[in-house]
């Protein structure tokens, strides 16, 4: 593959799916092996694979922004589920759906 093969197809990866994949399949591969740490493997992939992106598109700043949005998603859906009593699908489909969109908005939206 020639270099410019290789930009195109890293430009059109959009970030908010790897956001969406590390939240809704990392809590799906925790869940279905009852191996929390292969949930969070597959969360820590999938982050570093969307920051990789947001700094290359939008720099150091958003992709710091992007990602404590990506974590505190994380955090955020174990609370509705533990705190406020929301079944577990529905507030990570919850969080993920807030934080997908906000990152296509900021990162991957022409």
């Amino acid at each position: 593959m020639t270099t410019s093969v290789l930009t195109r197809a890293r430009t059109r990866l959009s970030s908010a799916a790897l956001v969406a994949v590390g939240l809704a399949a990392g809590f799906g591969v925790a869940q279905g092996t009852g191996v929390r740490a292969l949930g969070g493997a597959v969360f820590a992939a999938a982050g570093v694979g969307a920051a990789a992106l947001w700094v290359q598109r939008r720099g150091w700043a958003v992709a710091l922004g992007l990602g404590a949005l990506y974590v505190g998603a994380f955090v955020l859906a174990h609370v509705l589920a533990i705190g406020a009593g929301l079944p577990a699908w529905l507030a990570v489909g919850l969080v993920t759906v807030v934080a997908a969109g906000v990152t296509y908005v900021v990162a991957d939206r022409h």
